[in-house]
């Protein structure tokens, strides 16, 4: 009862929590609200533009988690630096960001150039679903040809948006990203429906919408970091030069490598999971894409109590409060599960107005809903594996976090899937029930981790900060 009394009265905790996590609660849930609209939009053209979009967002989706990966554990090393008072060396992280975000998006260009046309094919399956493939993958295509254009943008912006959230600033890039949101949507309503005068153009249009916003978002950041350089003291002379202390290169890169790869092979887990499920058909395709769009906008709670995870433990631990980090730590997991609980709960209740919004047939808007369903259900494991994985990687603990995300991907639940889908007849139903119910042991194996292992390092010992 003391422990409970002790969590409940502890204001100054609540108070940081919101500061932190509110903004970065309404960032992230205004932009999966706009995602949730554009998706709408887009499944009242067809179904084949549902689907074509949805297959091509799953790969954008494998580059923006490389892309958050490539920068977090620069991130690491900026939220200690910024607890410490390290203004200097938090300017080398973001100068660090800024390239490896850079040459990121430079490499996805490419990529998506030459191998967009294959990877649009792996989720293309015959079936009785009634669905043109091969309007799926010209829609596919187009929507591509398009969201090329906005994958540099987006890459710095995570430079920026990232390296202000870690030294406390998050509402700067809540703002921007809610002007980004709101100018999608209102192109979006005009470029894709042809309104105010302005060509229909269908997929082509929700990705312009997209590109334009990325710009918006990319320039608001830049500018009002750069307007105020007293506020964002990082951002002085932050691009006179390139020059970072080698010291600090090698250790971003010793564990910056490894938490690119995980979430590049996470991401990778996750789209060959989405593939297995569309061995069932076009229909799950687009029953995913719904449902995902739906769910998204639902997780971002727990995602956002994530990332306020990152910045307060980290902060902690380069003040070289080892032991108020833990306290803190244990706070915080309990709270985003709580939270997340409630979120569950009213997303369940709901499971079946969202799917009635799109046109699109009785079995999908079915399968759409049951899909939501076994979500809500498992969302406040998430929550609590999601906190783990924060909490792990705050301490510089990348190869737990490695080992507890991509790893169980790959061993447990991609081989079930591909053995399910490729050796059984089992149905999208339990085949999707199977797919996310295995991500429960994460959370337990999140649990052992965090009860095993001393997470709580700091990582910014030396006199010089390297």
């Amino acid at each position: 009862m003391s422990k409970i009394k002790e969590f409940f009265g502890d204001k100054r905790f609540f108070k940081t929590v919101f500061k932190i996590a509110f903004p970065i609660v309404i960032q992230n849930g205004v932009t999966n609200l706009v995602g949730l609209l554009d998706n709408v939009m887009v499944g009242n053209v067809s179904s084949e533009a549902t689907s074509g979009v949805a297959i091509v967002n799953q790969f954008m989706f494998v580059f923006y988690l490389v892309t958050f990966g490539a920068v977090s554990a620069a991130g690491i090393f900026t939220a200690q630096y910024h607890g410490k008072g390290d203004v200097e060396n938090v300017r080398a992280t973001f100068r660090i960001k800024t390239v490896i975000c850079a040459v990121a998006g430079v490499i996805g260009i490419v990529l998506f150039i030459f191998c967009g046309e294959f990877f649009i094919n792996t989720f293309l399956t015959e079936t009785e679903s009634g669905i043109d493939l091969q309007l799926t993958l010209t829609l596919g295509k187009q929507y591509l040809s398009v969201m090329l254009w906005g994958i540099l943008p987006y890459s710095l912006s995570q430079a920026y948006s990232s390296t202000l959230r870690e030294t406390g600033r998050t509402v700067p890039p809540m703002a921007a990203s809610s002007a980004a949101v709101a100018v999608n949507l209102v192109l979006n309503y005009t470029l894709i429906f042809g309104h105010f005068g302005a060509p229909a153009l269908g997929v082509r249009g929700a990705a312009l919408a997209t590109v334009i916003s990325r710009y918006v978002e990319f320039l608001i950041l830049a500018i009002w970091t750069g307007a105020n350089k007293k506020k964002c003291g990082f951002i002085a002379g932050a691009f006179r030069s390139l020059r970072v202390p080698p010291a600090l290169v090698g250790k971003i890169a010793v564990m910056g490598m490894p938490l690119m790869l995980n979430e590049a092979f996470w991401s990778l887990a996750v789209t060959v999971r989405n593939q297995c499920f569309s061995t069932c058909g076009l229909d799950a395709v687009t029953a995913i894409s719904i449902s995902s769009a739906v769910t998204n906008l639902f997780s971002v709670v727990y995602f956002s109590l994530g990332s306020a995870i990152a910045v307060m433990i980290g902060n902690l631990l380069g003040a070289g409060e080892t032991e108020e980090a833990k306290r803190t730590d244990k706070k915080l997991l309990i709270f985003a599960v709580g939270c997340t609980a409630i979120v569950s709960c009213i997303l369940a209740a709901v499971s079946r107005a969202f799917p009635m919004l799109y046109k699109t047939s009785d079995e999908v808007a079915s399968l759409s809903t049951y899909m939501i369903i076994v979500f809500a259900l498992v969302l406040p494991f998430d929550a609590y594996a999601t906190g783990a994985y924060f909490t792990l990687r705050s301490g510089g603990k990348v190869i737990f976090t490695v080992l507890f995300d991509s790893v169980f991907m790959w061993v447990v639940i991609v081989p079930a899937m591909l053995l399910l889908s490729r050796l059984t007849d089992i149905g999208i139903r339990p085949l999707f029930a199977i797919g996310t119910g295995l991500e429960l042991l994460k959370a337990l194996l999140g649990f052992i981790l965090l009860r095993r292992v001393n997470w709580a390092v700091r990582l910014v010992k030396d006199p010089n900060g390297a």
